[in-house]
């Protein structure tokens, strides 16, 4: 089985209009809600493909409960933690035109340390037969710094990988803590360790004692990295459409993996990119496009020069 944590889950709301024009005012057909966060979406991938999965979140407030009924209504399995803060909502909306989308994401409410507690007691409880460990998105404002390091702890207490996607300094935690895989895209990299250079930094991370990490490159691809190998995988051509399930749709396909045993970084860079593109393809995050087979088919893979990913000074 594949357990998903996901510590700051959000009722994710998009809008599909002709053009997006600052300042102006749009109309839409009724937009979709739907029960999100980057652990949800990485469950609902996984559940799709056929593995098996859990999800556990938190909940809250009154739109806790239209998250908590859209999420029954999926069929996705999952184990709700009851909280006092309301569930927090993230917007996206997609121009047609351009084939952008702009997202606007509320930071969320922190937990008690007893809900916190709660939800780590249901981890636990449930780690007998996992055989991956996802943690992935944002922590709330004000959640203890003990929090990331906590859940990897007792996924790799009980013999389990722990893969992470997050960002910010709990990158850097999550990485110390010992996580077997860390899925940050360019951006939060940098931000995290400091460092412009993309091997440069993603290496850093190895040196914490991560196994691999997956790096985003938006449409340039993906890379994969470890301790002796440097993968690169990209399509011909970037798609267009709504990318804001690409990086969830690519640690699905990893824990999908490495849940069947598979530890090779090129086959997992593979899967990974093809189901980071097939979700491009899709209106809503969670989902991926039946074409990730045949995506997967005309991937271009390289095993460059550390230095070809390096960005000139001048």
């Amino acid at each position: 089985m594949i357990l998903t944590v996901t510590p700051n889950p959000a009722l994710d709301l998009t809008w599909r209009v002709d053009r997006l024009i600052e300042g102006g005012t749009h109309r839409a057909d009724a937009g979709a809600a739907r029960a999100g966060g980057k652990g949800l979406n990485v469950a609902r991938v996984a559940h799709a493909e056929g593995a098996d999965v859990l999800a556990i979140t938190t909940t809250g407030g009154r739109v806790g409960q239209e998250f908590a009924a859209e999420l029954r209504g999926s069929g996705v399995p999952h184990a709700l933690v009851p909280v006092v803060a309301e569930t927090r909502r993230s917007i996206a909306v997609v121009d047609e035109s351009l084939g952008d989308t702009t997202i606007i994401n509320e930071r969320g409410s922190n937990p008690t340390d007893p809900e916190w507690a709660a939800l780590l007691a249901e981890v636990v409880e449930r780690l007998p037969g996992t055989r991956v460990l996802v943690v992935s998105g944002s922590v709330p404002p004000g959640a203890p710094d003990s929090l990331l390091p906590m859940l990897i702890a007792v996924g790799r207490d009980a013999g389990v990988p722990v893969i992470v996607d997050t960002s910010g300094p709990a990158l850097l935690r999550a990485a110390d803590a010992g996580a077997t895989v860390l899925k940050p895209n360019a951006a939060e990299l940098v931000e995290a360790t400091g460092i412009t250079d993309p091997v440069a930094g993603a290496r850093s991370l190895i040196a914490h004692g991560t196994e691999l990490v997956l790096l985003s490159l938006g449409a340039e691809g993906m890379l994969a990295v470890t301790a002796s190998a440097l993968v690169h995988a990209r399509l011909d051509e970037p798609l267009t459409g709504n990318p804001t399930g690409a990086g969830d749709a690519g640690v699905a396909a990893c824990a999908v993996l490495y849940a069947e045993g598979m530890r090779d970084p090129e086959q997992i860079l593979r899967r990974a990119t093809a189901w980071s593109a097939a979700a491009v393809l899709t209106p809503l995050a969670g989902d991926i496009s039946p074409r990730w087979t045949e995506l997967e088919q005309q991937l271009l893979l390289s095993y460059p020069d550390p230095a070809s990913f390096r960005k000139d000074p001048s």
